[in-house]
């Protein structure tokens, strides 16, 4: 053995393909390579240009309400009705989603409390299929303002879509009314309805709940919109302004009322839960 392979045998260094490959991960954003650990702590915000990185439905939650939360149960519906297949089964679709997320759907909701003030949150996981809107995001949606009715408490979702879910055709955009129906009974029951506009909300959510809060608020950088801008683009024939769609775009020209920090957020919402819940449930 020569001295070279002896120093390196003795130094406290495990061999190479034993470090994890995911201790580093790389912002979307500036491209800076941040320590996994670093960037979770930080509420997966970049802690170098702070972009807001996407979460999880259980990590939404966890950071939103109160220690001693409960997660309410996924309502059950009919999978596949149109026995939908394009390159593969929509069954296997879910299957292949359920897998990769803790969560049956891409809608899951808590009720608990925030910062003592009672509240039930709902959040669309973009992890699942793209957050995509179908039977079961449109009635655990539903099932989030049941519960907010029976509390009598605020009703906040946090929204993160591609859209429809396509492989449930027509029955996918009637959550949109759906939905829809189950703010209309807050606002005549007195209670907030407030939406947190997380990357990306688009689509069929952006055109249904998602725009329909008491309060609308955004995460910074977050893509808000209908259709593409490529789309919108090729149609009216037009350069698009720069940051068109962006969350900041949006709170300038009316559509969001406030652009809050990930770090703020929690305390934003208890604020305007302290001033817009009623009496009875504060």
């Amino acid at each position: 053995m020569n001295w070279i392979s002896r120093v390196r045998n003795s130094l406290p260094f495990g061999n190479k393909r034993e470090t994890p490959d995911n201790l580093w991960v790389k912002c979307p954003s500036c491209a800076e390579m941040l320590f996994t650990k670093e960037f979770e702590d930080n509420q997966q915000v970049c802690p170098r240009c702070d972009h807001h990185g996407r979460i999880g439905a259980d990590e939404r939650l966890s950071q939103m309400l109160d220690i001693g939360f409960e997660v309410l149960p996924q309502p059950e519906v009919t999978e596949d009705p149109l026995k939908f297949r394009d390159s593969k089964k929509y069954t296997d679709r879910i299957k292949q989603a359920r897998a990769k997320n803790p969560h049956a759907d891409a809608f899951t909701v808590g009720s608990g409390e925030i910062e003592g003030h009672p509240a039930v949150v709902g959040v669309q996981d973009f992890g699942f299929m793209g957050g995509s809107m179908g039977m079961a995001v449109g009635t655990a949606f539903c099932a989030g303002a049941e519960r907010a009715l029976t509390r009598k408490c605020a009703y906040i979702v946090v929204t993160a879509a591609g859209g429809a879910r396509m492989q449930e055709g027509i029955l996918s955009l009637m959550q949109m009314p759906k939905a829809t129906v189950m703010t209309r009974r807050l606002k005549a029951a007195g209670l907030p309805y407030i939406v947190v506009l997380t990357d990306p909300t688009t689509g069929g959510v952006t055109a249904s709940y998602a725009m329909l809060g008491d309060v609308q608020i955004a995460e910074p950088g977050a893509l808000i919109g209908f259709a593409g801008q490529r789309v919108i683009q090729d149609t009216i024939r037009e350069q698009l302004p720069e940051g068109f769609q962006r969350a900041e775009y949006l709170h300038k020209h009316g559509m969001v009322d406030r652009v809050v920090h990930r770090h703020q957020l929690r305390e934003e919402l208890a604020t305007l839960l302290g001033y817009m819940q009623p009496k009875a449930a504060a």
